[in-house]
């Protein structure tokens, strides 16, 4: 198994990479019917080691080349099974300095502060290791469950992107919020 990158304080975050194929198709297996709601419909092999052995490998090269940095997340008492992800993704240098944010928590964690750790430890992540300005996240306005994390995490709302993301086969309005370096809603 691979070994942690960084840790917060329950959870380790593992680099994104073929090896872990099989405990991330679990983690998909697991929460396929809970994620349902928010997610883009998948093909039947994304829920398999081998069609997660293609995503992760492809998640490794994006991260060699600094385009997107993806890590599963296991608490170290369970370091074989994934209870979630957070992706670091779309990664802009240059005047800009920012990327999207994607997560998910295994729905047995829901509730427990799961979402706002592993999110608020990428954004501090983000801006030490990348030096980026700002990490930005996009959440369904019914996903209040994850709107929660995300404010508990520090970041705040910027405005609504209208039919933003074809999410379950239906264009749906998200939410835009932002997280600067300095924590300031200013940047």
């Amino acid at each position: 198994m691979a070994r942690y990158v960084f840790r917060s304080q329950r959870l380790w975050y593992l680099a994104a990479g073929p090896d872990l194929a099989g405990p991330a198709a679990a983690f998909y297996r697991r929460n396929r019917a809970a994620f349902a709601p928010f997610d883009p419909v998948q093909p039947e092999d994304f829920f398999t080691a081998a069609g997660q052995a293609e995503s992760l490998a492809a998640a490794a090269e994006r991260a060699a080349e600094g385009r997107s940095f993806r890590f599963l997340l296991v608490r170290p008492r369970h370091p074989g099974k994934v209870v979630g992800l957070v992706g670091l993704n779309e990664i802009v240098l240059g005047a800009f300095r920012s990327c999207f944010l994607s997560y998910k928590i295994d729905r047995t964690l829901w509730g427990r502060g799961y979402g706002a750790e592993a999110i608020g430890a990428a954004a501090d992540w983000a801006f030490r290791v990348l030096k980026l300005h700002r990490v930005e996240a996009n959440i369904m306005p019914r996903n209040l469950a994850s709107r929660r994390a995300a404010e508990k995490a520090g970041f705040e709302e910027e405005g609504l992107s209208r039919r933003y993301l074809k999410i379950n086969g239906v264009w749906e309005d998200h939410l835009h919020l932002v997280k600067f370096s300095d924590g300031s809603p200013e940047g």
